[in-house]
């Protein structure tokens, strides 16, 4: 008898770790979300080391972080939304979401704390495709179709090359979504929205930042054209870096860029845009150099935290636009 009963114990414990392997099939339509940018979308918030790594927020932060790593302190790996990032061909990256889907093994982006956040806000399953180039434009690389008079884009550098990746991108990973999403996608799915993080080349040449409240607005109604989904719900993460306080020398160049990238979250500017794109401010997330593990302003600092809040808040915005009726 003893025998038996822990023939049958050991048996239930191998089919428990089973279970837990997959995640259990969900009902209703895959959710789909797209994040663009440059490289502060790529991501260079860094995990482990000190200051202002996710290892060292996770001790200083206890009540905020710890969820996100298992009892060795390693970060959880989220088996309810999955990740494809297609950006470099010579580096393509699938799977559940967990840390390391930013510029290397040991870094994030925003779709960490976005995903996090989506995941926890849906029953169904999320997946989230990150299309993400540093030191791109969207005065030049992003250009939209209807911005401008352009030749139709062929190669990396030619104007509007990486509008064109967004779509391509898309359109490969749901075209071929048993490929990416190698899960129970039965139900169907459908693109919920789409994040936008980007700006340090425009901010950086006066032309660019003159234009680029006016290309913002035609890539989102380009994308929902091409797309062929009308009121497509956007998402737009200002280019904060430096925070509140910017030098003389430049700051009146890069606040216009700012208010330029939040604009279109402003009814009474833009009314056809009202209840379906959001804006997130977020100078309040830059931390300084000394709580950073480095000096690179156009990265954060590469400080993990601002990513996060930057992720998770513009996923706040978006969960805020789907319960907008007029988003839907």
């Amino acid at each position: 008898m003893i025998n038996a009963l822990t023939r049958i114990l050991v048996l239930t414990m191998l089919i428990a770790l089973q279970v837990q392997a997959e995640p259990a099939p969900q009902s209703g339509k895959l959710k789909i979300f797209l994040l663009a940018g440059q490289s502060n979308m790529v991501g260079f918030g860094q995990v482990k080391g000190r200051p202002g790594t996710m290892e060292s927020y996770v001790k200083e932060k206890p009540k905020a972080y710890v969820h996100l790593v298992d009892p060795d302190g390693e970060p959880v790996v989220r088996d309810d939304v999955w990740i494809v990032n297609l950006s470099d061909p010579k580096n393509p990256q699938q799977g559940w979401l967990t840390t390391g889907y930013g510029a290397s093994p040991d870094h994030i982006g925003p779709e960490y704390g976005f995903g996090i956040e989506m995941a926890d806000h849906y029953e169904e399953p999320v997946l989230l495709i990150k299309c993400a180039w540093g030191g791109r434009s969207l005065f030049h690389n992003f250009l939209p179709p209807s911005a401008g008079d352009h030749p139709k884009p062929e190669k990396d550098g030619d104007k509007g090359f990486h509008y064109t990746e967004i779509l391509r991108i898309t359109k490969e990973v749901t075209g071929n979504l048993k490929t990416y999403y190698p899960h129970d996608s039965s139900q169907g799915f459908e693109i919920v929205g789409f994040g936008w993080h980007q700006g340090w080349n425009d901010r950086i040449n006066q032309t660019a930042v003159d234009a680029y409240e006016e290309n913002l607005v035609h890539l989102v109604q380009d994308l929902r054209r091409d797309l062929g989904i009308e009121k497509l719900p956007v998402v737009i993460a200002n280019t904060g870096m430096g925070g509140w306080e910017i030098p003389k020398r430049y700051k009146a160049k890069v606040e216009k860029l700012m208010v330029a990238q939040l604009a279109l979250a402003e009814p009474e500017k833009y009314p056809q845009f009202a209840g379906n794109v959001g804006g997130v401010e977020t100078r309040d997330f830059q931390r300084s150099q000394e709580e950073s593990p480095s000096k690179q302003e156009y990265h954060w600092m590469r400080n993990w935290e601002t990513y996060y809040l930057i992720g998770e808040s513009m996923a706040q915005s978006m969960i805020r636009l789907l319960d907008t009726p007029s988003a839907n």
